[in-house]
């Protein structure tokens, strides 16, 4: 791998130790709506013909929540909820791409297996910062690879569909830091991370 290739994928690490949980989780969230970023910066470099089509803009994972006014907390677990169906997606594309073009050695794939652990790890965080005795929260991901989900067949409808997860990793990432945020400050009292 050249010199630079090696500068453009971050290296894998954890945010740092020490401060809050809630503290801990913002960091995570933020590394992980960064490599989303990157991942689908790779991927449109990658498929030079993306910049040619736009998706649709709608939402492959949606969310409705219990109340008109979810607190913060239940605003995590619902935020939990879709990022276990964003961690089910971003598998099914692996396997997909893993079936129709075998396993690659680039820095696509190795960026895409970062995000894969990084959202493995935000779902563990989730669930340690919001999960009571009356709700049980999985971290396994929401996995519904199906042929409805990636559009079924053929390499151009599952390089759109793929773009599209890779977008819906970037919204949610985002979301996480966002959420995750607000509650921080609900239960540290500061905007200090």
């Amino acid at each position: 791998m050249a010199e630079q290739d090696k500068q453009q994928i971050p290296e894998l690490g954890t945010p740092e130790p020490g401060g809050s949980r809630t503290g801990r989780a913002v960091a995570l969230a933020r590394l992980l709506h960064h490599e989303c970023s990157g991942l689908l910066q790779l991927y449109i470099e990658k498929e030079t013909f993306l910049s040619d089509h736009t998706p649709d803009g709608r939402r492959i994972v949606s969310l409705s929540p219990d109340s008109e006014e979810p607190s913060t907390e239940e605003q995590v677990q619902m935020l939990h909820s879709a990022l276990r169906q964003c961690l089910g997606l971003l598998h099914c594309v692996i396997q997909k791409e893993k079936e129709e073009w075998g396993e690659l050695e680039d820095n696509y794939e190795t960026m895409k297996k970062n995000v894969r652990l990084r959202l493995e790890h935000l779902l563990h965080s989730t669930k340690d910062l919001v999960e009571t005795e009356g709700t049980t929260l999985e971290v396994t991901p929401d996995d519904q690879c199906n042929e409805e989900t990636d559009g079924g067949g053929g390499g151009f409808k599952l390089k759109m569909w793929t773009y599209q997860v890779l977008l819906e990793l970037v919204h949610w990432a985002d979301h996480a830091a966002q959420t995750l945020h607000a509650l921080h400050i609900e239960r540290e009292g500061t905007e200090d991370i």
